[in-house]
Parts: C-alpha cells; structure tokens; sequence
C-alpha cells in the first residue's frame, strides 16, 4: 500500500474543508436544499478535512526537522 505525502494530505484536507464551506453557502443561497442528511455531511466534510490537514502539517513539519 501506499503512503500518502504529507502535502498530499494537507491539500486532501484543503480541498474537504472547502467542501465544507460550499454546502451550506450552497444552502443559504438556497440552490440546494437543506436536510439533516446534507447538514451531517458537510460538517464531517469540516471536520475530517481539519484533521486530516492537521495531521499533514504535522508529519510535513516532523519530516522537515529530520532532514
């Protein structure tokens, strides 16, 4: 398997914290209607997206001290 690079993680992380900003922007301007479901979704997209981005600058910083 295949490890993923830390900026690869941080971009990953990036690319689901906009998504999670654009749902409910979507759904404010009303082009999207609103449901629990979609509500639930886009704030694990929030979530999961600053964690898996944290994580990425972690590990970029942690392999950036060694070498």
């Amino acid at each position: 398997m295949r490890k993923i690079s830390p900026l690869h993680m941080i971009l990953i992380g990036t690319a689901l914290m906009l998504l999670g900003i654009l749902f409910p922007l979507l759904m404010v301007l009303k082009l999207i209607t609103t449901s629990f479901w979609l509500c639930f979704l886009t704030y694990a997209l929030s979530v999961s997206g600053m964690f898996i981005g944290f994580i990425g600058a972690l590990t970029y910083t942690r392999y950036k001290k060694r070498g």
